[in-house]
């Protein structure tokens, strides 16, 4: 693995993706009733359909929860306190309506479970939290991924909590401190241009900690330098979901 050959391919990538050659003119998150970036409205939107964003395609995931925060009958479930009052079989079929839970059973208890850490803890406002944890990236791991995993599902794995950090940084203008300690999202489209760039190799793809193996390997190749590690998710995951074009 030479760093300074891969750092040079990153940067070409970037390039191509500022360049708008790489599209992601219309990212997967995009989809959203732009409400008031900083209100609890618009932080609940965006963290309660990312507990379910796993093996799956995530336009679809979030056109389905546009879909469910316009229609009346099933908008209830963004509200944390709506959904701890509701009947399991009530939320379920809001879910399961456009398609946000595509495992009707366990991502419906997923979802509930983590309304009823967002009232229990923060009363159903996660402003809340954000604001007693300084905004700092470092309290906010220890917090959700350590000291609080079980009650907050999924949310809580090393991939998506920072890939859900950095979208609300960019969808909610959370101003996170310490951005810095959040890692690269290693999903499928990271973890397979890792192998293209020579990040990992084709026999490190079958190790079972090989998402912690990407990130850790990121780490390490952009210390020192101008980029932090989730910069280079959403350029790295076009260049996979297009088939590495335009790159020579």
């Amino acid at each position: 693995m030479d760093k300074n050959i891969i750092l040079e391919k990153v940067k070409k990538i970037i390039h191509l993706w500022k360049q708008h050659l790489l599209g992601g003119d219309f990212m997967p998150e995009d989809a959203n009733p732009n409400l008031e970036k900083e209100s609890n409205e618009n932080l609940l939107y965006f963290t309660l359909p990312m507990t379910l964003n796993y093996q799956r395609n995530s336009y679809k995931l979030w056109e389905s929860s546009l879909k469910t925060f316009y229609d009346q009958e099933t908008h209830f479930v963004f509200n944390p306190k709506m959904v701890t009052s509701s009947s399991f079989e009530s939320v379920q079929r809001a879910l399961v309506k456009y398609g946000v839970a595509l495992q009707p059973n366990k991502q419906t208890e997923i979802w509930i479970t983590l309304c009823k850490s967002i009232c229990k803890l923060f009363d159903g406002n996660l402003v809340t939290l954000f604001e007693s944890l300084n905004y700092d990236v470092f309290l906010l791991k220890e917090y959700i991924t350590k000291s609080h995993k079980k009650e907050f599902p999924y949310l809580s794995g090393n991939k998506i909590f920072n890939y859900w950090l950095y979208v609300l940084s960019n969808y909610c203008n959370i101003p996170l401190k310490n951005k810095n300690l959040l890692n690269v999202a290693p999903d499928t489209h990271i973890i397979q241009a890792s192998v293209k760039l020579g990040v990992i190799s084709e026999a490190e793809l079958s190790l079972s900690n090989v998402q912690l193996l990407v990130s850790s390997r990121w780490n390490d190749i952009l210390q020192d330098t101008e980029l932090l590690p989730i910069d280079i998710h959403t350029p790295l995951w076009l260049w996979s979901r297009n088939g590495y074009k335009n790159f020579k």
